[in-house]
């Protein structure tokens, strides 16, 4: 089970590598067992087919020697009229012979007379009986001894009025050591073929799989890359296979819904930004509008002209009133620097003369200043890259905790890989955890007093130079944000 699992895990070009490698080996395998078996029944057939023709040579021999003899052609003169022939026989033909009576019993043997038992064995009766009841009047007996198979022919001898005279066997040993050599040779060369074949697999192999799966492989990149947030590229490579051009069809399609579906979220996204920042502000400009009511309302109801403290009461009323109206001009201010965003004039402008100058209008002698370079040009907005940098020193700030005795905001402005980085560090407290996702929506602020637009504002202006804002906190230890902006427009 584990096996199978890690051979779902692979790759789909090393699957097709080792599908093809596999297919060569076992190609390979069976052609060796077919090879195997053609040679044994080759064998088989030429040792069978060899005894055959030599039992019919010797039994027309036998046949011509019967027609030529003196003798009587009886059962009892068999062994006289081939006491002399027999081993002519043998030598012609190259094979031993016996011949028995129709019982079985031994009358004369080609072999010499010290090799032959004084008393034979005579032939099994099972043998005699197939003999005699076969059509051809003949039987052939396989045995393996000592792992040699030997085959031993049965027929009859008939006179020339076709009268069984006896039995003729001829035992018969299949050599098979030149059919074994041949099957060696050829395994070899068999061997020596497929090993190289099997090289030549290898390379072809990783080469069709790699080009099999390339077209994969971009597909697969692509989708990786694909993204809601940006312009998704679309495929355009045309592949051999029907059904890989289905699947880029069906990613470039997907493409273009995507992109329709992310217009249609920034669209929503928008809307319902602006539905929160009108209640917000409906919210920020009620707030002041209750304590002024009660202040009016406090005033009409105990204005007396003849009050001695009627002048102070006066300058407290007044006093209430503005600072509330001070507030809700505050809230407009703000709502209206978000809303309406002017449009850029860009400039050529050294970025670490703008920097230092925006950092001018901070008092606290904790702020540092440093660049890895004295010049660094861009084509920006200066009003927008100071109000970037007074936004990001002022929350820096005020992230200081007052009673902190140790206080340090780090503005460093460097050049790298075409692009100018703003850094602004503090060792203030930090930002939580579950404030961190929220930290650049238009509406969040952790402060007790404004409406949390500074961040949401610096972040618009950045992403329309086709930079990145991001940051790096630690609760007690303080927050980096740093800004990325391409030096030229891209």
């Amino acid at each position: 089970m584990f096996n199978f699992f890690k051979i779902k895990t692979l790759s789909l070009r090393i699957r097709i590598f080792l599908s093809m490698i596999v297919l060569i080996i076992v190609a390979s395998i069976l052609m060796a067992s077919i090879s195997i078996i053609q040679f044994k029944n080759e064998a088989r057939g030429y040792h069978q087919e060899r005894l055959e023709r030599k039992e019919t040579a010797i039994k027309e021999h036998i046949n011509y020697v019967l027609s030529n003899s003196t003798y009587p052609l009886t059962e009892a003169n068999l062994p006289l009229i081939f006491k002399d022939e027999i081993h002519e026989l043998a030598d012609i033909h190259n094979l031993n012979l016996n011949i028995y009576n129709l019982k079985g019993k031994l009358l004369i043997s080609s072999k010499a007379s010290f090799s032959v038992d004084s008393v034979s064995p005579p032939i099994p009766k099972y043998i005699i009986k197939l003999v005699q009841s076969s059509i051809e009047k003949r039987y052939v007996d396989v045995k393996i001894v000592d792992g040699i198979k030997n085959r031993s022919s049965f027929s009859q001898i008939k006179d020339d009025k076709f009268k069984p005279l006896g039995i003729l066997n001829l035992p018969y040993v299949d050599d098979d050591d030149y059919y074994e050599e041949e099957l060696r040779a050829f395994l070899i060369r068999l061997s020596q073929v497929y090993s190289f074949m099997l090289i030549v697999a290898f390379a072809l192999a990783y080469f069709l799989a790699s080009y099999i799966t390339k077209s994969l492989k971009t597909i697969s990149d692509k989708i990786n890359e694909t993204s809601l947030n940006q312009k998704n590229e679309k495929i355009v490579i045309e592949a051999n296979s029907r059904e890989i051009n289905s699947l880029i069809t069906a990613y470039n399609g997907m493409v273009d819904k995507l992109e329709e579906s992310a217009a249609m979220l920034a669209q929503s996204e928008r809307e319902q930004a602006w539905r929160e920042m009108a209640k917000q502000v409906a919210h920020e400009i009620k707030n002041p509008l209750t304590p002024m009511r009660l202040t009016v309302q406090s005033f009409q109801r105990k204005f007396d002209p003849n009050d001695p403290n009627l002048k102070q009461k006066l300058d407290d009323y007044t006093k209430t009133l503005i600072q509330q109206i001070d507030t809700m001009t505050s809230v407009a201010s703000a709502f209206s620097n978000f809303a309406s965003m002017p449009a850029q004039q860009n400039e050529s402008l050294n970025v670490v003369d703008v920097v230092e100058l925006a950092l001018d209008i901070f008092n606290e002698d904790f702020i540092q200043f440093e660049s890895n370079k004295e010049e660094i040009t861009a084509q920006l907005d200066r009003t927008q890259l100071i109000r970037i940098i007074t936004n990001l020193v002022k929350n820096a700030i005020q992230s200081i905790p007052e009673e902190q005795e140790f206080k340090k905001v780090l503005v460093a402005v460097n050049e790298e890989n075409e692009h100018v980085f703003i850094r602004v560090e503090d060792n203030g407290s930090g930002i939580e955890v579950e404030n961190r996702e929220h930290v650049f929506e238009p509406k969040f602020t952790t402060k007790t007093s404004g409406m949390g637009l500074g961040l949401g504002i610096i972040k618009n202006i950045i992403e329309n130079y086709k930079g990145t804002i991001t940051f790096e906190t630690e609760l007690g230890k303080g927050t980096i944000f740093t800004v990325s902006i391409p030096l030229t427009e891209k």
